[in-house]
């Protein structure tokens, strides 16, 4: 018996929907990001409070991520893991801050670890800072610098000639 030709082309249309909404589906796959510093747990263990000095605590978990400018000696291990969804905004799933202090001498002082509960959201204020002065559209600095390359050639002019005079 044979099918009719609209039989294949509805199971053709049908395959191929099938196949974009698979395609569709697999592109929305959430996007996993680690960044940072990620420290072996091993390792931090190593560190002891009163025992290791700056140069030993950079041989067992490498350079920190950041260190304090100024007053006290602390060095900050960053990492964060952050997940993406499509097109939205990443979202921070995990953040491990590890803390060495160090004293005076250079030993460690206290090590401590920070996650993300102790995170603080920061509204920056949208406010602009007010600068005094004329404000002038582009059309008004034009016009205003026609005249003042005028003035100025006239002036360059008038020294030639005295030059010349003399």
């Amino acid at each position: 018996m044979h099918k009719p030709q609209y039989f294949y082309s509805k199971r053709l249309s049908f395959i191929l929907a099938a196949g974009v909404v698979v395609l569709a589906l697999s592109a929305c796959e959430s996007r996993l990001d680690t960044r940072g510093n990620l420290l072996d747990p091993e390792l931090v263990v190593e560190i002891t409070p009163g025992e290791q000095n700056r140069d030993e605590v950079a041989a067992i978990l490498g350079s920190p991520s950041s260190i304090t400018p100024f007053g006290s000696d602390t060095w900050y291990y960053i990492s964060q893991r952050t997940e993406t969804f499509a097109f939205l905004a990443p979202k921070v799933t995990e953040r491990k801050i590890l803390v060495v202090k160090f004293d005076k001498d250079g030993k460690v002082a206290k090590v401590d670890t920070v996650g993300l509960e102790a995170g603080q959201v920061i509204n920056p204020i949208q406010r602009k800072t007010m600068t005094h002065g004329n404000k002038m559209t582009v059309i008004e600095q034009l016009v205003g610098n026609l005249g003042r390359f005028k003035e100025a050639s006239q002036k360059r002019n008038r020294k030639k000639e005295e030059s010349e005079d003399r």
